[in-house]
């Protein structure tokens, strides 16, 4: 579906066998032309395609992921800490 369509390449009809001549003639007498470049939208990136968009998306899922496990582990840490500080000190006073 992204994928670029090519034109497909003519089949030549006629092999052109060159002689032994001593003067330098044309190979062929065909016109070559280059096809044209498919045409891009102003300001696409070249080599990005579907499966890079995906790629970096799922990384980017993940990394938000871990991001927000490690937030939520140092805040549990710190109530823990902050409970067992409280349990100490009020085994201390008594």
């Amino acid at each position: 579906m992204f994928r670029p369509k090519y034109p497909e390449a003519p089949t030549p009809s006629i092999v052109h066998v060159p002689t032994a001549q001593h003067s330098q003639a044309p190979a062929c007498s065909c016109q070559h032309t280059t096809a044209p470049a498919p045409a891009r939208p102003a300001g696409a990136l070249s080599g990005l395609n579907a499966g890079t968009v995906g790629a970096v998306i799922t990384v980017g899922i993940v990394l938000t992921a871990l991001l927000a496990a490690v937030a939520v582990t140092a805040v549990s840490v710190a109530v823990a800490a902050v409970v067992m500080r409280s349990l100490l000190a009020s085994q201390r006073r008594r």
